[in-house]
């Protein structure tokens, strides 16, 4: 079954996906830039040193190893637990009193209630889980390397070690391929018989076997863990089959197998879950990786990886950067990430922007999972904050670059599971709340709950499927697909309708707020962190009704609603600047009482990125208190919330700043020698939410309004961008040299008015579908 979905998925968004073929002389191709590479002279020591593989379903952490090699392992569906229905029962009765306790600012009662009455039951969610290790002992190879040298190579996705023992050059090559849903691993050496290997797996799962099948393969089964009182529910398997080129396979004891005298070895790896669907585990998966077997022992590697490498370049060749070079390029990748605050590296950037969209690639596919808070990579049975899906920022951050960075078939993952968090949100706003509709709070996890967890200062947050619905516009706003539009508005409409069944009328000013609700994480110095219509509520719910209200008026549909929600739009509280000039975080003028004044979260700047409400042309006073704001909360934070601020500070046009922003995420305080964002620990989310801020500071389009070149740094002063993508489904070549733009090539797909910032210059030009337009500086007069 999920193989089916993936297939139903990549029909249903990759048509038409790759972008316009560059003309010879177009633009800069990515073939005539430096390989995209990360590369280390010894190896991995720590799991934040080896090297990440992916292919959406299946991943590896490859550590490079001499006499032992270690892959570490996951499976995307393999978390704790079972499904399960987490709404407080306690919930329904008790709401109204909550709202009652926050509107006469007896906050401390209000969350003390919240805490016992409407957290969920458990108080938290599953963990995603790592399956385990496979592991490679070479019993022979006991002298020193020479020439040691381990790699991932960006273009081709394969993680590659080679060094020399003895005179012998022995090499291993690691992929991850989609098509065959396997790992493949590639184990040659010098001589005819050089390869000396023993091959084990091994699971922290509970109820784990390992044994030998058929004499050239290994079976691991097992089930998957408990977690918060909630047994677990999957079971799965792993296998893993050897084949030589020569030499002999022998069983070991404990569940294992040598390989003596071959001149070659290859290990396919398949592993799977009984995972169907969030309220169904009844797969079969001892059956799955047979079969998935069975179709790989007619390929040899070089055609596993072939077709792995030609899927992967597809999408990845679609984008090339260049923001200069220099000396500092040529050092290994732990020595540039370790030098990069003393060194002129502006390639590192630019790497850093390629590994990306890299790892989105290689976690989020179409028929898969989305991006957790680790990507699809995990050592651990309890990971920090469970590696689950953060929403109120952490995995609306890791699709920030998608659509832009030309990568929409990434995004199924995402929509796809928000279609699932509409069925079980819709069970927790009927009996949480008593409404109409679905909701999501903070969290989600595999099994998609959506009741608060974690404790009302964390978790008592309403707004995360609205949040997660801008996503949907965001994909239909990249494509101007209506068919898309249609599948997903009842989605939206959903979110919405929600919202118009729970908004509450402050007594104060009359307004619509949200209530119970936080700020995201942060409290406020007034007993805690509840509170009624904090400013990011505000503005999501402005950005999912006026969203909803052009998905209806585009679809010809909904005139009642539309119309309710153009009343309700109207009534949700405004922004309010404060005391010290700030963008308030909440409707009193709180800020400045805040217990944390550098706070990690910036919630209450949604408005000025990721949505558009606030810009310094069309809102130059808001702006101006956003900017406020930024100042107080300083520029570095945890990397998640460092890449957040590069963004703010790109959309306030300010590119120096972004810069000295993102050279601090790209230092070793933030960064790991694999180029993984350190929060600290790993959060994948700083990953994209870098990338997204080296776009943002040279393209920004909204509505029919491109800008270009918005915030340029003066770091970057000559470079080339191909292969963006813009909303109003259009692509985008951008060159520029001395601090100026020298080209911009737009590749419209459909016809339409567009705006075309330079600067303070403007120009409208009529975009017609499948011709190029070229526009330098003389052409903004």
């Amino acid at each position: 079954m999920i193989e089916a979905t993936r297939r139903e998925a990549i029909g249903a968004l990759a048509a038409g996906a790759v972008g316009a073929a560059l003309a010879p002389g177009e633009a800069l191709s990515a073939t005539a830039l430096p390989k995209p590479e990360f590369w280390y002279r010894n190896p991995a020591r720590s799991w934040t040193e080896a090297l990440p593989i992916g292919n959406g379903r299946l991943a590896a952490m490859v550590f490079g190893g001499v006499a032992q090699e270690r892959l570490q392992l996951n499976e995307a569906t393999l978390w704790a637990g079972q499904p399960y229905d987490p709404v407080n029962a306690k919930a329904r009765a008790s709401v109204s009193r909550v709202r009652e306790l926050v509107f006469a600012g007896r906050i401390k009662e209000a969350q003390a209630l919240a805490d016992t009455a409407l957290i969920g039951t458990p108080g938290t969610q599953m963990p995603y889980q790592t399956l385990g290790d496979l592991t490679l002992d070479y019993p022979g190879l006991v002298a020193q390397p020479t020439g040691y040298r381990r790699a991932l190579d960006l273009d081709s996705a394969t993680a590659t070690t080679r060094f020399t023992i003895d005179g012998v050059e022995h090499r291993r090559e690691v992929i991850a391929a989609p098509g065959d849903q396997v790992i493949a691993v590639c184990l040659t050496a010098g001589s005819s018989c050089g390869v000396n290997v023993d091959i084990g797996l091994s699971s922290p799962q509970p109820e784990t076997a390992v044994r030998a099948e058929g004499g050239d393969a290994l079976l691991m089964t097992g089930r998957n863990g408990a977690s918060a009182g909630l047994d677990g529910a999957l079971t799965f398997a792993a296998r893993v089959q050897v084949r030589t080129e020569g030499g002999r396979i022998e069983q070991l004891p404990g569940g294992r197998l040598a390989v003596r005298d071959a001149g070659a070895v290859t290990l396919v790896i398949a592993m799977a879950t009984s995972y169907r669907r969030f309220d169904d585990v009844s797969g079969d998966p001892v059956g799955l990786t047979a079969a998935t077997i069975a179709r790989a022992r007619r390929r040899t590697f070089a055609a596993i990886a072939a077709d792995a490498k030609a899927a992967h370049r597809a999408l990845f060749r679609r984008v090339a950067i260049d923001l200069g070079s220099s000396a500092a390029a040529a050092l290994p990748t732990d020595e540039r990430i370790r030098k990069s605050q003393m060194n002129d590296d502006p390639a590192l950037a630019a790497l850093y922007f390629h590994y990306a969209r890299y790892l989105l690639i290689s976690c989020s596919q179409p028929g898969g999972q989305p991006a957790t808070l680790q990507g699809l990579w995990n050592d651990s049975m309890s990971p920090p904050w469970g590696s689950k899906y953060t929403v109120n920022i952490n995995t609306e951050m890791n699709y920030w670059p998608a659509q832009a960075a030309n990568l929409k078939e990434c995004v199924e993952p995402l929509v796809r599971a928000v279609r699932e968090l509409a069925e079980t949100g819709a069970r927790t706003a009927r009996e949480m709340y008593g409404a109409r509709g679905w909701v999501c709070h903070h969290n989600t996890d595999l099994w998609r709950a959506t009741a608060p967890i974690d404790g009302a200062k964390w978790g008592m947050w309403p707004t995360g499927g609205a949040w997660l619905c801008t996503h949907l516009w965001e994909h239909y706003d990249y494509t101007r697909d209506l068919e898309y539009l249609r599948s997903v508005y009842p989605v939206m409409a959903g979110a919405a309708r929600f919202f118009l069944d729970t908004l509450q009328t402050d007594p104060v000013s009359g307004a619509l707020v949200t209530n119970p609700s936080i700020s995201p994480e942060n409290e406020h110095g007034h007993g805690g962190a509840l509170c009624a219509g904090p400013t990011m509520d505000m503005a999501i719910l402005g950005d999912l009704f006026d969203q909803t209200i052009a998905a209806a008026s585009l679809l010809g549909t909904d005139p009642a609603m539309v119309a309710e929600m153009r009343s309700a739009r109207e009534r949700l509280a405004p922004y309010k600047v404060g005391r010290q000039g700030q963008l308030q975080e909440w409707q009193a003028d709180w800020d400045a009482d805040a217990p944390e004044q550098d706070h990690r979260h910036i919630s209450h700047l949604y408005g000025l990125y990721p949505s558009n409400q606030i810009s310094v042309r069309d809102t130059p006073k808001l702006a101006a208190a956003a900017r406020r704001s930024l100042d107080r909360r300083g520029d570095q934070a945890t990397g998640w919330a460092t890449a957040w601020r590069i963004n703010c500070w790109a959309r306030l046009r300010d590119g120096d700043r972004a810069h000295a922003i993102l050279a601090f995420l790209l230092g070793p305080e933030r960064t790991y020698p694999n180029m993984f964002d350190a929060h600290p620990p790993f959060q994948i989310d700083g990953n994209f939410g870098g990338a997204a801020g080296i776009i943002e500071m040279l393209v920004h389009s909204h509505d029919d309004v491109i800008e270009l070149l918005p915030a340029l740094p003066k770091a970057w002063p000559r470079g080339s961008v191909t292969g963006l993508r813009l909303r109003g489904a259009c692509g985008l070549d951008l060159r520029w040299a001395g601090g100026r733009l020298k080209e911009a090539v737009l590749r419209p797909e459909r016809d339409g008015t567009r705006i075309i910032r330079l600067g303070e210059k403007a120009r409208e030009i009529a975009l017609v579908a499948s011709r190029t337009h070229r526009l330098r500086p003389r052409d903004f007069g």
